[in-house]
């Protein structure tokens, strides 16, 4: 069944290019088109498209197709082109001609659209609840190593004392401003665009203040053709959000790679968290975190795929964004996973304790050496060429007593400040 069947028989080769893997990607959003279509429902009523008993019994087959949902028995079949046409199909079958009206002053265009905005609104929410339970998780670990050393590195060489409680809580403050972005892309999906139709609106009289009202939108995108134009631009708004988390996520998942190699020696996991070699009995390999660091670094690359597809499009709809569907919802679906892998696995960390008298870090403390030279009296010069010379000449004996105190330093991480610092909403 077609939404446009016309009675013309369209090539097979050609519908199986077009309508693609749409059937098993709309599971997806089939939920969020039954939301939509109960609210489209209560509105055609408000305006006497419909009425009373006719929304009843509308109401009632979406409720089943609902919970056909929720017990994952809902299927999409192979003669069916989109969710869209199962749910209408049911609702026909179910209703007979009450069903028929569903599709009364809205078209798939729409449909699609707001469902989509659904969809994408409450993922991202959740995607934030999960980034918030791992942000907790990192600030507790920040709070229960903060006196644990870490050497501080800059172009990978030894450069500055830090902590594991810098460390952890550096990643955890990082996220915040990830979650400022997804508040960005949630705003821009927490608009509806139900009633532009096919991009141009209706004549029909329809309310779109009660459609939005109905499925919990905070405002309209008003323009109908600007609501059309949203699909593309939602995209590209919720995968820039999801990528500048995944760079947070990849970024700290290669320093566990690189501080549980023997080289370095800092971290290590349970047994059972890591994988082994089949010819070196010795390996404890870090295979969750190299993936996590790969599916990270693909995500990233989303956006640029979101902004090639829709890229110099005119206004109006293009059937270039059925593109968009797939890897949008494998993205969601892969950041959720991340999370929750990444945090179930964190919680496990075994912090080693860093020998800071190694030679191995023995110029860790110069910079600190010279601020003593600096407050006994000497300027920042002097004192720089005093260590240094001493570090060259092989002369240099390491003070690790130096106390960093101003605000998120080494021995003064603000914890509570950073929790304050998420955002509430």
């Amino acid at each position: 069944m077609k939404l446009w069947e016309k009675g013309i028989s369209i090539d097979k080769k050609i519908e199986q290019f077009t309508v693609g893997n749409d059937r098993e990607i709309d599971i997806y959003i089939a939920k969020y088109d039954v939301i939509a279509s109960r609210a489209h429902a209560k509105m055609l009523q408000s305006i006497g498209i419909i009425n009373a008993n006719e929304l009843v019994e509308l109401l009632s087959g979406l409720k089943k197709i609902e919970d056909a949902i929720d017990a994952g028995k809902f299927i999409i079949e192979k003669e069916f082109e989109d969710v869209h046409s199962k749910i209408e199909f049911e609702l026909t079958n179910t209703l007979g001609d009450v069903g028929k009206k569903i599709h009364t002053a809205r078209s798939r265009n729409d449909q699609v659209l707001v469902a989509l905005h659904l969809y994408y609104k409450e993922n991202l929410e959740i995607v934030k609840g999960k980034v918030q339970v791992f942000f907790e998780t990192l600030l507790s670990l920040a709070d229960t190593y903060k006196d644990k050393v870490l050497p501080g590195y800059t172009h990978l060489q030894v450069a500055m004392p830090s902590s594991f409680g810098l460390w952890f809580s550096a990643y955890a403050e990082l996220m915040i401003d990830d979650v400022y972005l997804i508040n960005a892309a949630i705003k821009t999906v927490d608009q509806n665009p139900l009633g532009s139709a096919a991009g141009y609106g209706s004549s029909f009289p329809i309310d779109r203040e009660l459609t939005t009202k109905h499925m919990g939108l905070s405002t309209l995108k008003y323009n109908v053709v600007a609501a059309q134009m949203s699909r593309g631009k939602s995209e590209r708004t919720i995968a820039a959000s999801l990528g500048g988390l995944c760079n947070t996520l990849g970024r700290f998942a290669m320093d566990i790679c690189l501080y549980m190699s023997q080289n370095f020696g800092f971290i290590s996991f349970p047994d059972e968290l890591t994988t082994g070699s089949s010819i070196m009995p010795h390996k404890k390999n870090p295979d969750v975190f190299e993936l996590i660091r790969g599916k990270c670094n693909k995500i990233q690359s989303l956006q640029n795929e979101m902004i090639l597809i829709t890229n110099n499009l005119p206004s109006g709809y293009h059937r270039d964004f059925q593109l968009l569907k797939e890897n949008m919802i494998a993205a969601f679906e892969e950041v959720k996973d991340i999370l929750d892998i990444f945090n179930y696995a964190i919680k496990q960390i075994i912090v080693k304790d860093v020998d800071i008298h190694n030679d191995l870090y023995k110029y860790l403390f110069t910079v600190d050496n010279i601020n003593t030279l600096v407050v006994e009296g000497q300027s920042f010069r002097e004192a720089y060429q005093k260590i240094g010379e001493q570090v060259k000449e092989g002369t240099y004996v390491p003070d690790a007593s130096k106390q960093h105190t101003h605000l998120g330093s080494i021995h003064n991480l603000c914890l509570n400040d950073i929790r304050a610092k998420f955002p509430k909403a």
